[in-house]
């Protein structure tokens, strides 16, 4: 059993078991007695205490979360970072990953696809508004509630969009089947990568599979560099136009021909939404023809536009151009241009190829089998050659030991500067967990083994799984890991705590889930609102969810509907003083000025302060100041929907200038007495 199972962090969270275990942390489901809820606690490894990168993208994670509140994001509730122990607290979420939902589905429907696509863009609006940048948006790091709710995870890699951060240099890239080409490229990225990566997810979740596969992470990272996706409608015709054109804009490889925001591309969905017929006849720059337009245009014509081009995007084609193009002098001019360029490239090539030939001597093809890539080859000054780099997995090998060549060594002379394929051990390789679920013991290690996995053993209480056998494993079974991770197997040790099935709680009242979790031997416990279409005070969801097997007297929480959003207008007349004269006036909002003008207070009558909020809202402390100082101040609480003053002060009449006459007669009184004395 691992060190942390049973143990209480803090005086206050009660770790009951591990629910995960990532390349950094490993994640647990906890108690937290203060509050009274279930929390997920993901808790850096040991291993990297002391690595100082680890900790930066862990802590980083933590930062990133903390910023953002949505109902789509994880939310993070407690961090600590001490010598011994880091850990993250963060909301416990009883679901699966998208990821195994579509190996569950296999065929998912484009509208259930949108449902899931619509909540990721509406989180990653959130975060891009926030200047965070996800950078590993994929099906594995998203959550899917049993209701249908997706929680966008794993922001373990996320960075501040004002910080140019460069992404291999960091070493934080994302899965290779879904990051974006800057990305593979370890340019700067922003939001328009994690839009990219939601293309991708928009792929698989139409299609079933994914744009580019192959077989080592390197050739896809190249694909997504240099190759185009098959178009969505020849793997699956059932794919609506619009909706390909939507997917595929989203891939393009250069950012600029992307989706601008979120927002624009949650806009498009939309009008895809109320017109499934739609078509975008969205157009691209081809960089490898003469038409820069050809493709879109030809389109276009086909479907009979003829020569007005309004449904071209305008983003892409200026009007310009196409006003351009429609004169009988512009293509003879450019073809002209066209041929006199190509002439000049011609010769150009053939001129340089030549002067190469001549300069450019003929080598043996070294032998670099057993040599470490990194430290004798990359940077060998003696090696005059360019690298293809290709990874494989040898488990009797050195990491970074060069296991294969082409061409082989001594096999031919070849020019210097010419490409050489190498074949390097690698342990970034995936393999597949095996199903190891109802083995014995000793067959799941044979099988983790020969997968070339890791493993150790948690013991566990199951009345289903006889005592020695496996009850289940995590990762789980199909999940795609690299070669040498540590696979958690849980060992069934037979059962001594009686285990019932969670009630259906969802649509019930509170007092109707106490009676049924009563009912079935268990303990409700507590509950949390939040804003919600459904009926107010209704349960919309739970936690175990409904169906799953726990021991009698567990604590069942629960998430009740506190109904729709309610608007509250709240307004309060401020009093001018009694004085006839020019002051300045300002009022301010929790430190926003809102209104700050000079005034007369004795003609002045905008004194009315009208501020509008949720039900939900904080309470707005509004502040009145004349002449600089402090006049009234009010708290606007719109959860009891009134209006407190918690201060009057009196208003400080500015001195007025004495007149001539007055400073007149005082001389005067002063020169008589004088005199008098």
């Amino acid at each position: 059993m691992d060190k942390y199972t049973g143990k209480r962090l803090d005086g206050r969270y009660e770790i009951n078991e591990l629910i995960g275990v990532g390349g950094m942390a490993m994640v647990y489901r906890a108690y937290d007695i203060i509050d009274d809820r279930a929390v997920a606690i993901k808790i850096l490894k040991d291993e990297f205490l002391n690595n100082a990168d680890f900790i930066r993208r862990f802590r980083n994670e933590s930062k990133a979360v903390a910023v953002m509140s949505h109902p789509n994001i994880v939310k993070v509730y407690d961090v600590s970072f001490g010598d011994v122990i880091q850990y993250i607290v963060m909301e416990y979420i009883d679901g699966i990953t998208l990821k195994e939902y579509i190996a569950q589905q296999k065929e998912i429907g484009w509208k259930e696809a949108l449902h899931f696509i619509v909540q990721i863009l509406n989180a990653l609006k959130h975060a891009h508004e926030k200047g965070i940048i996800h950078r590993d948006i994929k099906p594995q790091n998203i959550m899917l509630l049993q209701d249908g709710t997706i929680k966008v995870t794993d922001f373990g890699i996320a960075r501040f969009s004002n910080k140019e951060t460069r992404t291999m240099t960091e070493k934080a890239i994302g899965s290779v089947h879904y990051i974006a080409p800057e990305q593979a490229r370890g340019d700067i990225t922003d939001n328009k990568s994690d839009l990219y990566s939601v293309g991708v997810m928009m792929y698989e979740l139409l299609t079933g599979k994914l744009p580019f596969e192959a077989d080592n992470a390197v050739s896809v990272a190249i694909m997504q560099l240099q190759s185009e996706p098959k178009p969505l409608r020849e793997i699956n015709p059932s794919v609506p136009d619009g909706l390909e054109e939507i997917t595929l804009k989203a891939m393009q490889k250069n950012p600029a021909k992307r989706y601008a925001s979120a927002d624009d591309m949650l806009a498009d969905i939309e009008k895809f939404r109320q017109n499934p017929s739609i078509k975008f006849q969205y157009t691209y720059f081809d960089d490898e023809t003469n038409d820069k337009y050809a493709t879109a245009i030809t389109n276009a014509r086909n479907n009979n536009f003829g020569d007005n081009f309004d449904t071209i995007d305008d983003n892409d084609v200026a009007e310009e151009d196409i006003k351009t193009s429609r004169n009988p002098a512009f293509p003879i001019a450019m073809g002209a241009i066209s041929a006199f360029v190509l002439i000049a490239l011609l010769f150009g090539v053939i001129g340089i190829s030549k002067s190469c030939s001549k300069t450019t001597a003929d080598v043996d093809v070294p032998n670099l089998v057993g040599l470490n890539f990194k430290t004798q080859v990359e940077n060998n000054p003696d090696y005059t050659f360019s690298w293809n780099v290709e990874s494989k997995f040898d488990d009797d090998k050195p990491i970074g030991e060069i296991l294969e060549q082409n061409p082989r060594a001594g096999s031919k002379k070849i020019k210097q500067g010419s490409e050489i394929t190498l074949v390097v051990n690698s342990s970034e390789i995936n393999t597949v967990v095996p199903n190891v679920t109802g083995l014995d013991l000793n067959d799941a290690i044979s099988r983790i083994k020969k997968n070339n996995l890791e493993y150790e053993i948690v013991e566990v209480i199951d009345d289903t799984t006889a005592e020695g056998y496996i009850v289940s494993c995590l990762p789980k079974p199909g999940t795609e890991v690299c070669v040498e991770s540590t696979i958690t197997l849980y060992q069934s040790v037979g059962t001594t705590v009686e285990q019932v099935e969670v009630p259906y709680l969802v649509d019930c009242t509170a007092s109707e889930a106490q009676n049924k979790l009563t009912q079935a031997g268990l303990v409700y416990g507590g509950a949390e609102y939040e804003e919600n279409n459904a009926k107010k005070d209704t349960i919309i969801s739970q936690s175990p969810l409904w169906g799953a097997k726990v021991s009698k007297g567990t604590k069942v929480t629960v998430i009740i509907s506190s109904g729709p959003s309610e608007d509250v207008s709240l307004k309060q007349t401020i009093p001018m003083p009694d004085y006839d004269g020019e002051i300045s006036y300002k009022v301010t909002a929790n430190d926003e000025v809102i209104r700050d003008l000079t005034i007369n207070p004795s003609t002045f009558t905008e004194n009315v302060i009208e501020r509008t909020g949720k039900i939900t809202s904080e309470n707005e402390i509004i502040r009145v100041e004349l002449n600089g100082e402090l006049y009234r101040e009010y708290i606007f609480d719109y959860k009891n929907k009134k209006v407190i003053s918690e201060k009057e002060l009196d208003f400080n009449k500015p001195e007025e200038p004495q007149s001539d006459s007055v400073q007149d007669s005082e001389e005067d009184s002063e020169q008589k007495t004088d005199s008098e004395e």
